[in-house]
């Protein structure tokens, strides 16, 4: 009922100020007064303020369930995020891993080319050695078979020149007797 009486005494001070009687349907001014009075209280008979009071909390409630809502978000988000994080440091180390095994894999396999490219060098050496003993064996071969055969011959033509025909005849059948005797 206060509201009611200081509205109305905010609603007519106006009116105060027009001329001749204020309560008279004569006077506008009394008339818009009874007129917002009648509505104001139509509004509050239809209790339009608790339904814009349940609409503002119903406003004020799904405002509140959406905050809540983009906190859960927000956190949700903030989860995720830190999970990327871990997952990207946990790759970024993996592939450190991975770099520094392949840098020592590198290394080994370098090593191990070094050594089979020693033992490869010495098996050539070794051929090498051998193929010069081979070499060295085939022309002292060479060698002596010819001065086997220069000897031959050297000593064909001192024969030859020493000897005559009645001793080459003795010599054949010398020759012939000792095959004879010994094939029977």
């Amino acid at each position: 009922m206060k509201k009611l009486a200081i509205l109305m005494s905010v609603a007519a001070s106006p009116a105060f100020a027009a001329s001749g009687p204020f309560f008279s349907l004569f006077n506008t001014n009394f008339v818009v007064l009874i007129a917002f009075l009648l509505f104001v209280g139509v509004l509050l008979y239809v209790k339009v303020p608790a339904i814009l009071t349940k609409m503002l909390d119903a406003r004020a409630e799904a405002i509140q369930n959406e905050l809540d809502e983009a906190k859960a978000l927000r956190e949700e988000a903030q989860t995720i995020l830190a999970s990327y994080e871990r997952k990207q440091q946990e790759v970024q180390e993996q592939a450190s891993r991975i770099v520094e095994h392949a840098k020592m894999e590198a290394a080994e396999a370098a090593e191990k080319a070094k050594d089979d490219l020693k033992k490869s060098i010495a098996r050539r050496i070794a051929a090498a050695e051998d193929q010069l003993k081979s070499a060295e064996t085939a022309a002292v071969k060479e060698v002596r078979d010819r001065a086997v055969q220069v000897a031959i011959a050297a000593a064909g033509e001192v024969i030859a020149s020493q000897m005559s025909a009645s001793k080459g005849n003795a010599l054949i059948n010398d020759s012939l007797h000792t095959i004879k005797d010994k094939l029977h």
